[in-house]
């Protein structure tokens, strides 16, 4: 019964994660087919709406930066099961970004505009190129064990996960961190940026990079010397040419979800 009660948890927090992640979408791109975006609503007070924009941001940066930890999942999974504390993870990330959507004020100052048809296509081009690369990257580790559903079912099957490894595939060979890059694509790529978007774009890109930070001092911690090999072959966010992950003397191993 626990394992099917967990299969359950993943499933419902893997369906609230992917409508959360299309409404980022069309929330960041200004689409209609939403009820409210970035740039969507009543402008009021400029400092009221900044402090509650950074909070917004705050939390959601906090949350998910503290919970990807290990020192925190170590002592976390104390109290939840270890089958599901990715499921958890991303409940409370999914539930962090709704709150953003909804308490979220425009600050429409505008800060540029591109009128020419050309540069709005290729903009816009760009901007779905990057949550295009975000979906991709994600698949290419593993998508599955990323969002909580390979732990909840490898539970219910009485199956133990395999030890964290290492791998490099397809454009993880030339930038170390691809999802990230298709973040900062998606954010910043926009023919109509306000100041609202561009606290949010500034915001996100130092999350990012202080993301970047932490996360690979856990995989120096988890990898060692590999990782450092890889960290020195290849480019962190821009796939500069000549830059590229070279073989391991030794079979290489699957690399974990970030």
């Amino acid at each position: 019964m626990g394992g099917i009660a967990s299969v359950l948890y993943g499933a419902v927090v893997y369906s609230l994660f992917f409508v959360t992640f299309l409404y980022a979408i069309a929330f960041t791109g200004n689409l209609a087919l939403v009820p409210k975006t970035i740039d969507s609503g009543t402008e009021g007070p400029l400092i009221p709406a900044l402090v509650i924009n950074t909070l917004l941001l705050g939390l959601f940066a906090i949350q998910h930066s503290v919970m990807a930890r290990p020192a925190f999942k170590r002592w976390w999974t104390r109290f939840v099961p270890k089958a599901v504390e990715r499921t958890t993870y991303v409940l409370l990330a999914s539930l962090a970004l709704v709150a953003l959507f909804v308490h979220w004020r425009p600050i429409l100052a505008p800060v540029w505009t591109v009128t020419n048809p050309l540069g709005v296509v290729v903009l816009q081009a760009i901007f779905w190129f990057g949550w295009f690369l975000v979906l991709l990257s994600t698949f290419l580790i593993n998508h599955f064990e990323l969002f909580g559903l390979r732990q909840v079912w490898a539970r219910l099957r009485g199956h133990t996960l395999p030890e964290p490894q290492f791998r490099t595939p397809f454009i993880y060979k030339r930038v170390r961190h691809p999802i990230y890059l298709g973040f900062l694509l998606a954010f910043w790529a926009t023919p109509s940026m306000t100041a609202g978007h561009l606290l949010f774009a500034v915001a996100t890109t130092g999350y990012i990079l202080i993301g970047i930070w932490l996360e690979e001092r856990d995989l120096i911690d988890l990898f060692g010397d590999q990782y450092r090999r890889y960290r020195q072959q290849v480019s962190m966010l821009i796939p500069w040419p000549g830059r590229k992950a070279k073989p391991e003397p030794e079979i290489s191993h699957p690399r974990p979800a970030e």
